[in-house]
């Protein structure tokens, strides 16, 4: 614990607290601070402006980032009949219906993303209280329920990430891998910010993203320049 709490003071020296960075310094200087022994994920954290105890105000939506996440994701989808064939072709890792949800209901939790058909929401709701606290469950409004199977489960292959605010009004998502070149995380980075902002709420007022915030695995964060860092989503 003393050697890591050592390494991460050595990277603390490299981050100027009272100061906002260009997007493409931050990049620039997280990609430098993950230097664990591992790839370290690339997060993204975004404060806004919202309460989000009122309906009017929560911020949720998905986007497919251009350069992927880095990660292989195990799918799992919820389907029947010819809309499973099509999951299958898809590349679903899993697909059933009442077997899957029996098998979840046992314990079965072996996966990282869930998708369903419309026509079986009425019987994956059964399963709220096991997938819903996990973010698990299949909802509309994040954009894991489709009839068009084979096409969500392509996006979630290419690098879909959902996104939701929690009750400190904070967005967190990862963007890529430390590994990854500075432009592809500079394109996930601009996606992200691009469909935060399109998914601003009706009841927003005032400032909507207030800090954008950039940090690996086990670094600490960057904070961005929030004006320019909107203007390259605009711009995209």
């Amino acid at each position: 614990m003393a050697k890591q709490g050592k390494r991460v003071l050595e990277l603390q020296k490299k981050v100027d607290p009272e100061r906002v960075y260009q997007p493409d310094e931050a990049l620039t200087l997280v990609k430098d601070l993950a230097n664990a022994k591992f790839d370290e994920t690339i997060e993204a954290h975004l404060r806004m402006g919202v309460d989000p105890r009122h309906a009017d105000q929560m911020v949720r939506g998905s986007v497919v980032l251009p350069a992927g996440t880095g990660k292989q994701m195990r799918v799992l989808a919820f389907a029947q009949a010819d809309k499973a064939r099509e999951a299958e072709e898809a590349g679903a890792d899993y697909v059933g219906s009442d077997d899957l949800i029996q098998r979840i209901q046992g314990g079965w939790l072996e996966f990282d993303v869930a998708v369903a058909t419309q026509s079986m929401m009425g019987a994956v709701q059964r399963l709220g209280r096991i997938l819903g606290p996990r973010g698990l469950l299949p909802n509309a409004r994040s954009g894991t329920v489709s009839e068009d199977i084979g096409k969500l489960i392509r996006d979630v292959r290419a690098g879909r990430v959902e996104f939701r605010v929690d009750r400190t009004a904070v967005i967190h998502v990862p963007i890529g891998k430390a590994s990854f070149p500075e432009d592809r995380l500079r394109e996930n980075l601009v996606a992200l910010v691009d469909a935060v902002v399109r998914a601003k709420p009706t009841g927003a007022k005032g400032q909507y993203v207030r800090t954008v915030t950039l940090a690996p695995t086990m670094g600490p964060g960057v904070k961005l320049d929030v004006p320019p860092t909107l203007a390259l989503a605009a711009s995209s």
